[in-house]
């Protein structure tokens, strides 16, 4: 490539690089690295961590794993990193309290599919999967104590979380501190040069920045991105919250639960999960910005999408027919199958333990929660009553506007 040519494709790279972004810091830095990088035909290293807090990734974490994509195609290096070491520690980001650290075999279990899922939209196969145990575990007592001495105690309290639990007297432990610290290692470790995250982590972001000088490394640069709000249309999505949706939820639960958002939220979902992909709607969205429009129509076309980008088409059709059958015709699954429940010496079963053993609530306290909701029905037929017991028969359990059972109790 001639210079000249080389200048346009970084352009047309930074171009790509700040679509959807809130902020890219480092940018002069990185137009000189992805220069030099494109006159050598080597590729950048394009970093994206995430802790396995949860078994599922929900559609918030695909914002950030567009944009990784994305850097692939434009001929980068990406690294998904998996913080197995940093889920034990506990993601102090956001926190007005201590984040319970998890157990080593629920991070195991936990990890276990997240690269799976990230197949979803990355290209794994190409990519290199990192876990941060690989070098954190191996770190002597002399080398924890150098990377801390890095940075101080008065620069962590500049974070916003850490600086508002500290004025309200709120505790904070002292093993938070060590979460950016690894988290900014991290891009030691793997030379990165670029990294993707979401707005909550620019202070981990750039404090990696200032790590990788100490280290002897260029700075990488941060591309940070805007958080997507969760189904209750108020806090940031996060399975924690309870208002996260899914990427590996059931194909009519995931097209249930964004036909569910307001129109409103359905907007910044657009802009946000769209990554630039969906620009044949564009004219759609304006219309429905301004007033205008068929939003139910746009609401039901972003569904489908979102279905099919992570399971396919066909399972995006059928998500369709089954939430026009069963939540605006009122109808009942087809396909639904009975399940045969065994009562046991005392011929009845409780109500809450029912939903609890159907999968139709996740625990009795939340089976509890559905009842006294009005949430429940029973041959369609309200349950408000959460002491309730069943005796032998064939039931048709239905909870909220999706879920349903056949049971037969014997």
């Amino acid at each position: 490539m001639t210079q000249k040519s080389i200048r346009r494709e970084v352009d047309r790279q930074l171009e790509g690089m700040r679509e959807g972004a809130v902020e890219l810091y480092g940018e002069d830095e990185l137009r000189q690295r992805l220069e030099q990088a494109l006159g050598e035909s080597r590729p950048l290293r394009v970093k994206l961590g995430m802790d396995p807090s949860a078994p599922d990734l929900h559609l918030g974490h695909t914002i950030v794993l567009q944009k990784l994509r994305r850097l692939q195609e434009l001929g980068h290096q990406p690294i998904f990193l998996v913080g197995d070491f940093t889920a034990a520690i506990g993601d102090p980001s956001g926190r007005n309290k201590t984040r319970p650290p998890l157990a080593p075999e629920q991070i195991k279990t936990n990890a276990a599919t997240y690269v799976e899922q990230v197949g979803c939209i990355l290209d794994v196969e190409h990519a290199e999967v990192r876990f941060n145990s690989e070098w954190m575990e191996r770190m002597s007592s002399a080398e924890w104590v150098k990377l801390c001495s890095s940075y101080t105690v008065a620069r962590l309290l500049e974070r916003d979380d850490f600086s508002k639990r500290y004025a309200a007297g709120d505790a904070i432990s002292v093993h938070e501190f060590l979460y950016p610290f690894v988290q900014a290692y991290d891009s030691v470790a793997l030379r990165a040069d670029i990294e993707i995250g979401g707005t909550d982590q620019t202070f981990n972001l750039l404090m990696a920045r200032e790590i990788q000088r100490d280290y002897g490394q260029p700075p990488q640069a941060v591309i940070t991105h805007p958080l997507l709000v969760g189904t209750d249309g108020h806090d940031k999505m996060s399975k924690s919250l309870g208002n996260a949706i899914g990427i590996t939820d059931p194909p009519a639960e995931l097209y249930g639960q964004i036909m569910s958002i307001s129109d409103t939220l359905m907007l910044d979902y657009f802009d946000l999960l769209g990554a630039g992909e969906w620009t044949d709607l564009a004219g759609d969205r304006a219309r429905i910005g301004r007033g205008q429009g068929d939003p139910l129509a746009f609401k039901h076309e972003l569904a489908r999408r979102l279905v099919a980008r992570f399971q396919g088409a066909t399972a995006a059709a059928e998500a369709a027919e089954h939430f026009q059958h069963v939540v605006q015709n009122k109808g009942v699954p087809e396909d639904l199958d009975e399940t045969a429940v065994e009562l046991g010496a005392e011929a009845e079963l409780g109500l809450l333990e029912l939903l609890e053993k159907l999968g139709l609530a996740k625990s009795r306290g939340e089976a509890r929660r559905l009842v006294t909701q009005n949430a429940v029905s029973i041959g369609g037929e309200g349950v408000g009553d959460p002491t309730l017991r069943l005796g032998p028969g064939s039931y048709l359990i239905k909870v909220g506007k999706r879920r349903f059972a056949r049971v037969r109790l014997e």
